[in-house]
């Protein structure tokens, strides 16, 4: 049973956040897969808790689950590139989420990640999710900036495609997914599977490479629009999506 402030969150996020179109779902990899999107703040995992096909659980880093380091978290990941004269606003309302916070992401489909030893556990709940038949949804961007879609992955969620082959003998898929608010609008691109051949590293780099140009692919295909960056900048500095060359 969800927790009734739970639902009613969820049923406001469905109000004032754009309804999204899926696209390109008839060619999604049968069987258990790994989204990878674009953060697009705070829409890509809204959106992917209301709107991404089959049953799926979010990665959400396991701060925002634990109510003495809400408030910490969310500032510095949410607001902290704020201009300077609204930054006290956000901090005091920083101050205001843990109660709420804990609930929303314990009710949500959910897998904390840790950022200590703890990683393992991540990975295993990862697998354990996968094993079943269902879906995991990772938004692993950064602050360096790769390019005016996404910012750079971080590496570390590669790792389990290592975990599910060791389990299983089966190299699971990586599907690339384009949020975009602006037009309302989830994209899914063709899928990159892990290869136990390569060493870790190299893995790594060669899969989040791909994903992170396959996801900039999809939003230059499209119409014109503003991209919502990972980063909560003002809506003024929110990049086209034209190809620059």
């Amino acid at each position: 049973m969800k927790h009734p402030v739970y639902l009613i969150i969820k049923k406001i996020a469905s109000l004032l956040t754009p309804v999204y179109k899926t696209e390109g779902t008839d060619d999604l990899p049968e069987g258990p897969k790994v989204f990878v999107g674009n953060h697009s703040q705070a829409y890509g995992p809204i959106a992917a808790e209301l709107y991404f096909p089959g049953e799926h659980y979010i990665w959400c880093i396991s701060d925002m689950m634990e109510k003495d380091k809400v408030a910490d978290y969310a500032y510095r990941d949410f607001w902290s590139q704020k201009p300077a004269y609204l930054r006290p606003f956000y901090r005091l309302l920083s101050y205001m989420l843990p109660g709420i916070s804990r609930i929303v992401f314990t009710n949500a489909g959910t897998i904390p990640v840790y950022r200590d030893t703890r990683i393992l556990k991540t990975f295993q709940l990862s697998c354990d999710r996968l094993n079943e038949g269902a879906s995991v949804v990772i938004f692993p961007e950064e602050y360096t900036e790769y390019n005016n879609i996404v910012h750079r992955f971080q590496r570390g969620f590669v790792r389990i495609g290592r975990y599910f082959y060791r389990q299983t003998g089966k190299c699971i898929p990586f599907v690339p997914v384009y949020v975009c608010p602006k037009l309302g609008r989830l994209v899914f691109g063709k899928p990159v599977l892990y290869s136990p051949d390569n060493a870790m590293d190299a893995e790594a780099e060669r899969i989040c490479s791909y994903l992170q140009d396959s996801i900039s692919e999809l939003a230059y295909k499209m119409q014109r629009h503003h991209v919502v960056p990972y980063p909560n900048v003002s809506r003024k500095d929110y990049p086209l999506n034209e190809r620059i060359k």
